[in-house]
């Protein structure tokens, strides 16, 4: 996001107009934490993670009196344009506080940047964030790898990925991981245990060097970590009695938040620097209501959005397009959503030859 943040910024002084930054998203909004953003302020902002500017939830933006006085706090200030960075959430909020059935007269425009790790927003193939993300799970799975082939041993890996299986799917093939999980696939519990427990297995009937076992599951595979554990370890010592407990017992690694932070990849800086340039450039030659987009789909890209002038590989989509698309996907009801569902499965059963 501080690509992102730093990108707007310059562009923006550049441009003649006077840039503040909200401190805490939209609690910031509302508590009218905002600060002017002098180029020096993000000069050096480049290589650190996170967003120098802060988030934090604010439910309360739900209702409309809350909203009213964010824009009562904007217009104080004579702020006539917003560049929100964010997911779902932060993109919906975008769309309430810029509604013209609110805002009334008050001149308020809103260009959108795509930011999730889950990579869970539609129209933009990549959000910021996801490159980063992917990189911290890969080389930590490098690590546990090779404790696992020291040891012969089988962990249960968990990545972050609340309603969408991307991080763990891709993550897994990157990191050669035996087996991923991801919501999408729709598997029960009896099922996931059992594509584990054939999983490891398969691992020891192979060479020396063959026998660890790496399982990549997405958070928002319903089943715990801790009862997915249990689960495997009474399966596996029922289908292999005479085996030494302690060598078939898996490991548990839950990665969490720590995929969320780090050092942006240079992926990441480039993604968020060019989305930013884009919507800084959109807001001023008076666009609003649009989501900057990295290479999204062309065949829907062009029915819902423009190319942007800025950059060849960069689509202005519509925003209310966006988070009508993002609700199907999430549902798993759209194109993307059973497209990925259905490659998943094949590499799924590619990976457990």
């Amino acid at each position: 996001m501080n690509a992102a943040i730093r990108a707007a910024t310059l562009i923006g002084h550049a441009a003649g107009v006077e840039v503040f930054g909200v401190e805490r998203g939209y609690r910031g909004l509302l508590e009218d934490a905002i600060t002017p953003l002098p180029p020096g302020e993000v000069s050096g902002i480049l290589r650190e993670g996170g967003t120098i500017l802060g988030s934090a939830r604010c439910k309360e933006f739900h209702q409309r009196e809350v909203r009213d006085q964010a824009r009562k706090n904007l217009a104080a200030r004579g702020i006539d344009g917003l560049i929100v960075i964010g997911g779902n959430g932060s993109l919906t909020g975008a769309m309430h506080l810029t509604a013209e059935e609110e805002r009334g007269a008050q001149p308020l425009a809103v260009i959108g940047i795509p930011a999730s790790i889950d990579n869970d927003l539609a129209l933009t193939s990549m959000s910021i964030g996801v490159d980063t993300a992917m990189n911290t799970i890969v080389e930590a799975c490098d690590k546990i790898a090779d404790t696992a082939t020291a040891h012969d041993r089988t962990f249960l890996i968990e990545v972050m990925g609340r309603d969408c299986g991307y991080l763990a799917m891709t993550s897994a093939i990157a990191a050669g991981a035996d087996l991923a999980l991801f919501p999408e696939a729709g598997r029960t519990d009896a099922a996931i245990v059992d594509s584990i427990v054939d999983a490891v297995l398969a691992a020891r009937r192979r060479a020396r060097r063959g026998r660890r076992v790496l399982v990549i599951k997405a958070e928002g595979v319903a089943i715990p970590m801790d009862r997915l554990k249990s689960m495997v370890d009474v399966r596996l010592r029922e289908r292999e009695p005479n085996a030494d407990p302690a060598a078939i017992e898996t490991r548990v690694t839950v990665l969490g938040h720590v995929v969320r932070g780090g050092r942006p990849s240079a992926f990441d800086r480039l993604l968020g620097s060019r989305l930013a340039n884009v919507g800084i450039r959109a807001l001023l030659a008076g666009e609003t209501r649009k989501m900057a987009a990295w290479m999204p789909p062309v065949d829907v890209a062009a029915e819902v959005g423009v190319r942007s002038p800025a950059d060849p590989y960069c689509w202005l989509t519509d925003l209310t397009a966006v988070l009508a698309e993002t609700d199907r996907l999430l549902k798993g009801s759209s194109a993307l959503a059973r497209w990925r569902a259905a490659v998943f499965n094949d590499i799924d059963q590619a990976m457990t030859l």
